[in-house]
């Protein structure tokens, strides 16, 4: 009985000591399975941020909100551009109708200067006909002025006489007037007490006006 206690004790004894042995590897084995676990655990975390799985809800808004933050303010920059050009462009425009304008203004008046220039040249080409046709009247004696001839030539200086004042000829009105270089030519002066001084006392040849220019200057006498 002795010697199977004895024999008893001694393998419980070796079996102690097997695991004793047998612990600190399993502890080590423990750990590194841990460690494993733990760096397959930071992979896979990794792998999901990465991935953008992990991202908080409201990280995801803050970034939706500067997207659209950005794609607003790019559209507003290029409206404002759009809206520049626009106006530049409208500027232009108006600057080139009113030079436009102010052209065919101004051709127009040129046009106008040109054509009154060329009648008044007509005109005063024309008047020394009139001044034959008046003074041929004036000298028909009282007694020849029914004479149908006479009278058919005074219709006719009546009716020349209304075409120029149809066309805005008028005549200086000079005698009786005062003296106004503008208008009159004195050729002859007169010491006439009757008249007042610096009056025009006689036309020699009628002056006249187209438009507000004159075409030709009275030739008139005046009193000193």
């Amino acid at each position: 009985m002795a010697e199977e206690e004895k024999e008893i004790n001694e393998e419980e004894q070796a079996v102690s000591e097997e695991a004793e042995a047998a612990g600190p590897e399993t502890d080590e084995e423990a750990d590194t399975e841990s460690a494993e676990e733990g760096e397959s655990t930071e992979d896979s975390e990794d792998e999901d941020i990465k991935d953008g799985k992990s991202e908080k809800p409201e990280k995801k808004e803050r970034k939706l909100n500067w997207a659209k933050k950005a794609q607003e303010e790019k559209e507003a920059a290029e409206a404002e551009e759009i809206a520049a050009k626009i106006t530049e462009a409208n500027e232009k425009y108006t600057r080139l109708f009113a030079e436009f304008d102010n052209f065919r203004k101004r051709s127009e008046k040129e046009k106008s200067q040109m054509f009154d220039m060329g009648s008044r040249n007509v005109i005063e080409k024309i008047l020394p006909v009139l001044d034959s046709l008046q003074r041929g009247l004036m000298q028909v004696p009282d007694e020849m002025k029914e004479d149908p001839f006479v009278q058919g030539m005074d219709k006719v200086c009546k009716q020349f006489e209304k075409t120029l004042a149809d066309m805005g000829v008028e005549p200086i009105e000079a005698v009786g007037k005062e003296f106004d270089p503008n208008f009159h030519n004195a050729v002859m002066h007169v010491d006439d007490e009757s008249a007042g001084e610096n009056t025009v006392v006689e036309e020699f040849q009628k002056g006249y006006i187209y438009k507000g220019f004159v075409v030709r200057f009275s030739m008139v006498k005046v009193a000193n």
